[in-house]
């Protein structure tokens, strides 16, 4: 019989609090019960044709403790009226949590809301479930929030905060869940809000972050490269006496480029490329980013001419593709959207890809590529391109 039973009642109990709704209403403290949850009740003639099976029904939803029975006639020309089951009652929110074994949880929850400030209430009532979840390090994320309120922009590594029970990996865990809280708590005026993210945590709160580093290789005064990594500020601060910089993602070809007259290559770092963003003269280089045959590697190439309008791609053409379709792989997770920085050639090989025209997740990986291969890419760059050979 497709009668609603006891088992319904209590999934749709477990969906308002798997949404997290049960938990907000304690801190709104909007009243959702008492709740009515409508019946799927046995028809007049199934009353005749499954009668035994009606009323053993009836009976259970009777004996089902915390819940009210609402009831209504049914008519039946042989049998008479009967008491039907329709609907079912939840009169309260312990009621219902005692159906569905979430009070321990909610109890939990009260013990946080007890605990946290008017000013972080917004954020259990957008988030019950992820506060239940921290309920073992909420006191000291508290404790955090304040102490920043107290001290703003505090120019300090997470590192260097002494409070009670609070250590950095504490603090980097739960880098995303601090960011809204401070949002909240602290003035607009002490928050950068240009930087955001997990990656803009510091600078947008006013802490000491881990330098970005640049590594780069330059040909020395013997023909061999240095192999050089500065801060991103002394690396933008150096103005690096060269026509041609190259950047590269992998570092065995980063390490393998070959020395070219007044050159450089830096390895990349993929999306971001904060640590360039200063180098403004590299914007008066002849900047060539050399990536994978991907669809990341096009997304990385169209970012970075977010910073430089005027990089080039080297070896990522459509020639380059077919020569090693042998040697074709695929990207576990491809880029769907548009590349609007790309020119005309780039858009074309990314379309081929991201369309899966050649094969389902097509990439060719940079260092699949033969050196000579690269060597003479290089080669024809200009005619006073002169490749240093090591004596």
């Amino acid at each position: 019989m497709a009668w609603t039973g006891e088992r319904e009642i209590k999934n749709q109990l477990q969906k308002m609090w798997d949404k997290g709704a049960i938990l907000a209403a304690i801190v709104s403290g909007e009243s959702l019960f008492p709740l009515r949850i409508a019946l799927k009740s046995p028809s007049s003639s199934e009353l005749s044709t499954a009668f035994a099976a009606v009323q053993d029904w009836i009976a259970h939803w009777h004996a089902v403790r915390k819940i009210r029975v609402e009831m209504r006639d049914v008519q039946h020309r042989v049998i008479g009226s009967n008491q039907v089951p329709v609907a079912v009652w939840i009169d309260s929110q312990a009621d219902a949590l005692a159906l569905i074994g979430k009070a321990p949880d909610a109890g939990r929850f009260q013990s946080i809301l007890a605990i946290t400030p008017l000013t972080l209430r917004p954020w259990l009532h957008k988030r019950p479930l992820k506060a239940l979840a921290l309920v073992a390090d909420w006191p000291q994320l508290l404790s955090i929030v304040a102490w920043l309120d107290l001290h703003p922009r505090p120019q300090i590594y997470l590192r260097q905060m002494d409070l009670p029970g609070v250590h950095s990996k504490l603090i980097e865990a739960h880098r995303a869940v601090l960011a809204e809280l401070f949002d909240l708590q602290l003035s607009p005026a002490v928050i950068d809000d240009s930087a955001h993210g997990v990656a803009g945590f510091c600078q947008r709160y006013g802490f000491l972050d881990k330098p970005l580093r640049v590594r780069y290789r330059v040909p020395s005064g013997t023909l061999f490269e240095q192999d050089v990594m500065l801060t991103a500020a002394a690396f933008a601060a150096l103005e690096l006496d060269v026509d041609y910089v190259f950047i590269t993602e992998n570092e065995i070809n980063f390490l393998a480029f070959p020395a070219l007259a007044r050159s450089a290559v830096i390895l990349g770092a993929g999306y971001g490329f904060e640590m360039l963003a200063d180098a403004r003269w590299l914007q008066q280089k002849a900047l060539y980013y050399w990536g994978d045959i991907d669809s990341h590697g096009f997304a990385i190439l169209d970012q970075l001419r977010l910073r430089f309008p005027s990089v080039r791609s080297l070896l990522m053409n459509e020639l380059t593709l077919f020569r090693y379709q042998a040697l074709w792989g695929h990207e576990p997770v491809p880029v769907r959207h548009d590349l609007p920085r790309l020119d005309a050639a780039e858009t074309k090989v990314f379309n081929l890809l991201r369309d899966e025209t050649l094969g389902a997740t097509v990439r060719l990986e940079q260092e699949k590529i033969a050196y000579a291969d690269l060597l003479a890419a290089l080669a024809e760059l200009s005619d006073g391109f002169t490749l240093k050979e090591e004596t």
